[in-house]
């Protein structure tokens, strides 16, 4: 049998989307509370935040959305979840899930629009008509702002929004599976990225259910 030296073996590398970084759901709810939804911007703010961690949608497929695609949320349940076809990563096709608490605040935000713009979140400072889509970079510092303004020591991204919601819908009880389609991930093997969560619910499990002894 040949075997490669050790210098030939290429590991596969760590990449930001294997290091789980997640807040505790009161932490998300306290960066929600920070935002002046009194104001254009303020109303704006919360509901992106209220989408991230209603849908777990990564930060490009957020600002890719329009106000067109809202036209859903006419109807006023106060109660239905909403099912939103988007362009994932890769260009594939996916759903995602809106709770009612989330169409509510993206309702009002829409309401309070006294435009026509195409994009769903607008830079409201911009006096460009062809330029008031919000940037990738522009959410990514707002979130940071509300996580220190909440009192938040780590680091905070969107993407810790989107761990957050997986984090939170494994511990309470859905499969790995499903949160793979939730996530919009192709392998299973990147949602095992948070076996932080099973691991603990299963020892849970144990502790609670096995004796540990042999009769």
């Amino acid at each position: 049998i040949t075997t490669l030296p050790s210098s030939r073996i290429k590991l596969a590398k760590q990449t930001s989307d294997e290091i789980v970084s997640f807040l505790e759901v009161s932490d998300v709810e306290n960066m929600m509370l920070v935002p002046d939804t009194k104001t254009p911007s303020g109303l704006r703010d919360r509901s992106i935040m209220e989408l991230f961690f209603s849908s777990g949608m990564r930060i490009s497929e957020l600002v890719s959305l329009n106000a067109d695609q809202m036209s859903f949320l006419k109807d006023k349940n106060t109660t239905r979840t909403y099912e939103l076809s988007i362009m994932g990563k890769g260009k594939h096709v996916r759903t995602i899930f809106i709770s009612p608490h989330s169409a509510q605040w993206l309702r009002k935000y829409l309401d309070s629009r006294g435009d026509v713009y195409k994009p769903l979140f607008i830079n409201q400072r911009s006096k460009d008509p062809e330029n008031k889509r919000l940037s990738v970079r522009y959410i990514q510092m707002m979130i940071s702002r509300y996580a220190i303004l909440a009192g938040i020591s780590k680091k905070v991204t969107p993407h810790t929004l989107r761990h957050t919601y997986a984090t939170d819908l494994l511990a309470r009880g859905a499969d790995l599976r499903s949160v793979q389609e939730l996530l919009g991930h192709k392998n299973v093997a990147t949602t095992q990225i948070y076996t932080h969560v099973t691991n603990k619910r299963l020892r849970d499990i144990h502790e609670k259910f096995h004796s540990g002894k042999s009769n």
